[in-house]
């Protein structure tokens, strides 16, 4: 994502929404102030979570959002910070 998304909580809201909706994975700040997210879960899960990163949480500005299709050879169990 791109926009106002580092310095706004965003990455402590993105695993809150993402444990709601049982999405695993990761959200991390990048150098240049966007933010990368790995979600990995069933269709409606990751059409929900995106849903919800392409606005973030109230405080953000998602200007841009940019998805690709991975598939990651070991799944994770949870949602994490990095």
């Amino acid at each position: 994502m791109t926009g106002t998304v580092q310095g706004v909580c965003f990455r402590y809201y993105a695993k809150r929404e993402a444990e709601r909706l049982g999405v695993t994975g990761y959200v991390r700040n990048l150098p240049g102030g966007s933010v990368e997210t790995l979600i990995c879960g069933n269709a409606k899960q990751l059409d929900n979570m995106q849903q919800w990163l392409s606005h973030g949480p109230e405080m953000a500005h998602v200007d841009g959002l940019k998805t690709c299709e991975a598939t990651p050879e070991n799944f994770p169990d949870s949602f994490r910070i990095i």
